[in-house]
């Protein structure tokens, strides 16, 4: 028989909607892979199997019916923790949100399943979203399925492991300083963060959240093919009126000239041997393709947006974060706002001001940079996947930590897309890029993601390391 949880999403799609696969048979598929494989890696913490063959059932009812079922006909897709799903608990992963039982979708999950989606299962995430680790006290830990001494990213941990694993065909998640590109690369997929206000988003059962994270926080997704990510964005970003932030831009752009920037240490990142020679490789691919790449030394400033995003996402309401960590008591959290409690804390409304000022200069200095340059190639981090919880053995570690994720904390401060593509591993860990383009040219990340992809081979799911 054959394995359908191996296949794309595209194959899938086309396969329900021939009627070549029916949805119940992918989802029974999808389910049995999920029971056989999750327990050694703990990707996905709630799911409930009668309703993901209800939703298989229904598209399957539909098709019979001569009815259109939408671009991800029976597509299995986990959903992170994060965000409301109706009859679902939003946790972020802490136990304070244990019975926050969402009413109403997300506008995220509302789209999904309008394209006909069948929602598999809730992802894993570190205690409020935090880290670049996935652990906390109500859902336990999330292991990387191809090596358990290593990461599985943060915060769609659960998302990256899973999609890694073939428990799902793609996988939602969010980034607001890394959260869906670093575990797309620690797990050795591809992952998509969208330009702000693509996808739409809002929690119903939660207040509106601070400006910072309102113009910097975005939804997409996670798959292990650049098409899957080009037809999840597509589900994804459809309007909707409860998101002020939504923006109905085009997915295609005009044509622009196949010209890359490389830059292998911005800022004057210190990089790892493994990190040059990822980027080198995938710079070689795009030359291949047909990509003109020019090494260049510096870019607009990084190290500076970075600092002002983690101020942005932590600043504002920084007293009552730190109240929620320590009644929660998650070692991560805590770690998280004890490490940088320096940026974060005593900034009044004129420095709030003057951080937002910033952000348009920056904006400006990058959104004319990308003007010149279809895409930039730069590290998604500076070292390899870290050791799984490095950030928690000492302050030096955590520090590492967060100097090396430097590239992709700036790029949120100006709310660009960018695009982690997989280029292989060292040993048995996974290693890949980031690319950048400007705002609303996700189609020109995933153009230059698929050269990359195209030079070495398909994504095939992991079978986790027990």
């Amino acid at each position: 028989m054959q394995q359908t949880w191996r296949l794309s999403a595209t194959e899938l799609a086309r396969l329900i909607r021939c009627r070549e696969l029916s949805a119940r048979e992918v989802a029974d598929q999808a389910l049995a892979r999920l029971e056989t494989v999750n327990p050694l890696i703990n990707a996905v913490v709630a799911y409930r199997p009668q309703e993901v063959r209800a939703q298989a059932d229904a598209i399957d009812a539909a098709l019979a019916r001569g009815e259109e079922v939408g671009m991800l006909a029976g597509v299995p897709v986990t959903t992170k923790i994060n965000v409301d799903q109706q009859g679902f608990a939003t946790t972020n992963g802490v136990t304070l949100q244990r019975d926050l039982i969402a009413t109403a979708n997300n506008p995220v999950v509302d789209n999904l399943r309008k394209a006909g989606a069948v929602l598999l299962g809730r992802s894993n995430a570190p205690a409020f979203s935090y880290r670049w680790f996935t652990s906390n006290l109500l859902h336990g830990h999330t292991s990387n399925p191809h090596d358990r001494a290593i990461t599985p990213g943060g915060s769609s941990g659960g998302a990256a492991a899973a999609v890694a694993a073939g428990i799902g065909a793609i996988a939602h998640g969010t980034d607001i300083a890394g959260s869906i590109r670093y575990p797309a690369y620690a797990c050795g997929v591809q992952g998509l963060r969208p330009t702000i206000g693509r996808v739409p988003a809002y929690n119903p059962s939660l207040p509106d959240r601070v400006i910072g994270a309102q113009i910097t926080a975005v939804s997409g997704p996670l798959a292990r093919s650049i098409a899957d990510l080009r037809l999840a964005l597509k589900a994804m970003a459809q309007p909707d009126a409860r998101d002020p932030w939504y923006v109905p831009a085009p997915l295609e752009g005009p044509v622009r000239e196949k010209r890359a920037a490389l830059c292998l240490r911005p800022d004057g990142l210190a990089i790892t041997p493994a990190i040059e020679s990822a980027l080198r490789i995938a710079a070689q691919r795009l030359i291949e393709a047909g990509w003109q790449v020019e090494e260049i030394d510096a870019t607009p400033p990084l190290a500076e947006a970075a600092e002002l995003q983690t101020k942005l996402w932590l600043a504002d309401g920084y007293d009552a974060m730190l109240a929620a960590a320590e009644r929660e008591g998650d070692p991560g959290a805590l770690a998280c706002l004890h490490g940088n409690r320096d940026l974060a804390q005593g900034i009044d409304l004129a420095g709030f001001s003057k951080i937002l000022t910033r952000r348009a200069t920056l904006t400006r200095q990058w959104q004319l940079f990308l003007d010149d340059y279809a895409v930039l190639l730069l590290p998604v981090s500076a070292e390899l996947p870290f050791p799984d919880q490095l950030d928690l053995r000492d302050q030096p570690s955590f520090r590492r930590v967060w100097q090396a994720q430097m590239p992709q904390v700036a790029i949120p401060f100006m709310g660009l897309p960018a695009l982690a593509v997989a280029t292989g591993r060292v040993g048995r860990v996974p290693v890949g890029v980031q690319l950048v383009a400007g705002r609303y040219r996700e189609d020109l990340c995933l153009a230059a993601g698929e050269a990359i992809e195209a030079g070495g081979g398909a994504i095939a799911p992991v079978d986790p390391v027990a």
